[in-house]
């Protein structure tokens, strides 16, 4: 392609929202333009770049056995309904009314189209196990949309469903994907880690993110040092807290504490610190109220949490269910006299190892010193539970080894889901004896535009992109520097040509533009290899070829250019293969 013919629009302007380098140089280099906030153009470039990965994504799970369709992205509000979804999604799904008043969604997720569909196809087991999977829009109306596409309302996402007949099989698809994702990730050019992870909303038993490690990720990877353990922090589980030595303790005492609501505050009025201090958190679990009990320096794992009550909705309580439970205003609830009052609570092992804590009095205005988990309210019984219901935190360990905290981006989720939906939807099938039985499901999602934004986080300069050749919009670029010189023309034309005709994918830069805006440009863009053709060079029977990453070009004799500029090229492809 000739840069003189195509839409390529740099700009060496910053954008003012963009706060990450993704971000900024997505636009900068011309790859994609904002329509709205979370909601992008892709310009040829970048649908360039994005159609190459959707194409290793294609190869890759058509290898694997999975069977390509396309699902809508308008769908029935009822659907979610049926699963309790639309509730689980709350505000961050698109919902709008027809003219025919029906309820209807964007999609941000397909479980629910594509379970319907096997329910209404699919009977036998013999017709099993099966995977099918779309490369489409989804949306989430982000209430922040932030980080460019990494956290966008609209986004490309591939989607995989698979159906099977017995966990066995359902363990074989998983495993297969698990694989794909790999062999996806790595042609693509991308470092990633696997970790644990929360299923979220999407639900199941089981399920792993793939993560690339980046200072500017949104997510929290929590690993040991010799990566033998992952996962992110809604998933990172830690050992007990060694017990404190018991105390000769003093009996309880109530300090009034007006003015002071926060852990800050209290600490400061109480001369304690937030490690000795029980933070009282009220939940409701359906018809259940739930205490959850941890240390005033740790947070809540809500997805912890919900797993050890086995709740499939827990919330906050509202202020009317705290105020009926504690007799105080919101800021004073405490773990005495609690238990007999809630259906469940539970206790964190941080404070289960406690000696003495400070917490509220259940009293408005007041908090209680002299606390002794244990002594003053239960570590056991028919409705208490101690787990590791918390965030992990520096200083902790798993399995004796300490945990370490890096950030990264999520650029693929795979999921167990067993039968949450098939049973919820009807997609059940005879089995060989002749019984019905509920199909087990996995899920397996992709982000496209996160896999080109990830590969720019980890890749980039004070110049410009660095993109692996394997999805670079073009992987040469040859630039002729002077447009009004015929045997510079004839000769950047030649080697465009040649490499073209050998299967290079090139960008022959014959504008009438400086060697200074040509070079920023080439730069900016990322193509991992440039071929660059003057007047000078040509006197001398040269041109340079420079790698994206190299800080000097190499003269290459002008006979050479096209054996050599394909010898590195392969070189690179090769690089990526690994």
């Amino acid at each position: 392609m000739r840069y003189s013919q195509t839409f390529i629009p740099t700009t060496r302007e910053v954008p003012a929202e963009a706060e990450i380098a993704s971000h900024r140089l997505m636009i900068r280099a011309g790859f994609m333009r904002k329509v709205a906030s979370g909601a992008y153009t892709y310009l040829p470039l970048g649908w360039r770049s994005l159609r190459k990965i959707m194409a290793i994504v294609r190869e890759e799970m058509d290898a694997a056995g999975a069977l390509e369709l396309q699902m809508p992205a308008l769908q029935p509000l009822e659907l979610w309904a049926r699963t309790g979804r639309d509730v689980d999604y709350g505000e961050t799904m698109f919902r709008f009314t027809d003219r025919h008043g029906r309820e209807n969604v964007l999609a941000p997720t397909a479980e629910e189209v594509v379970t319907t569909l096997v329910a209404a196809e699919i009977s036998s087991y013999k017709q099993l196990p099966i995977n099918l999977y779309q490369i489409s829009p989804k949306f989430r109306d982000e209430f922040r949309p932030r980080f460019g596409v990494l956290r966008s309302r609209e986004f490309i996402m591939k989607d995989a469903y698979s159906f099977d007949i017995s966990l066995e099989g359902l363990e074989a698809t998983y495993r297969k994907m698990y694989d794909a994702y790999c062999r996806i990730f790595t042609r693509c050019g991308l470092r990633y880690v696997i970790v644990e992870a929360e299923s979220g909303p999407i639900g199941g038993s089981a399920s792993h993110e793939f993560m690339i490690p980046c200072d500017n990720g949104e997510d929290i990877i929590v690993h040991t040092a010799d990566d033998s353990y992952a996962a992110n922090i809604e998933k990172a589980e830690v050992d007990p807290l060694p017990k404190a030595d018991p105390l000769d303790a003093p009996p309880p005492e109530d300090v009034h504490t007006p003015d002071v609501g926060t852990i800050d505050a209290v600490c400061e009025f109480l001369h304690t610190k937030p490690a000795e201090m029980i933070k009282t958190l009220i939940y409701s679990a359906g018809e259940r109220t739930v205490v959850a009990l941890v240390r005033g320096d740790h947070e809540t794992n809500q997805a912890k949490l919900s797993h050890v009550v086995d709740a499939d909705h827990i919330d906050l309580a509202d202020e009317a269910t705290i105020q009926r439970v504690t007799g105080a205003a919101v800021g004073f609830a405490g773990p005495v006299g609690l238990a007999d009052k809630i259906d469940t609570l539970v206790v964190d092992h941080g404070v289960a190892a406690m000696a003495l804590a400070a917490t509220g009095a259940n009293r408005t205005d007041y908090h209680t010193i002299n606390v002794a988990p244990g002594r003053d309210f239960p570590l056991d019984g028919d409705n208490v539970i101690v787990a590791d219901i918390r965030n992990a935190t520096e200083g902790d360990t798993h399995k004796g080894q300490p945990l370490q905290f890096s950030r990264g981006i999520e650029i693929g989720h795979v999921f167990k889901l067993g039968t949450k939906y098939s049973e919820a939807l009807g997609a059940t099938v005879l089995d060989e004896n002749g019984a019905t039985q509920a199909t087990l499901m996995g899920c397996y999602g992709i982000g496209i535009n996160r896999i080109l934004a990830g590969a720019i986080e980890l890749a980039n300069d004070k110049d410009g992109c660095i993109l692996p050749v394997s999805i670079a919009p073009y992987e040469i670029e040859v630039i002729q520097l002077n447009s009004d010189s015929p045997p510079v023309v004839a000769e950047a034309t030649r080697i465009y040509d040649e490499l073209t005709a050998a299967g290079a994918e090139v960008l022959l830069d014959d504008r009438d533009a400086r060697p200074g805006v040509k070079f920023k440009d080439a730069d900016l863009l990322g193509i991992p290899l440039r071929v660059v053709v003057g007047d000078r060079g040509i006197k001398e029977g040269a041109v340079e070829v420079k790698r994206r990453t190299d800080d000097k070009p190499t003269a290459v004799p002008v006979a050479d250019a096209v054996a050599e500029t394909l010898r590195i090229l392969a070189e690179l492809k090769q690089a990526v293969a690994c």
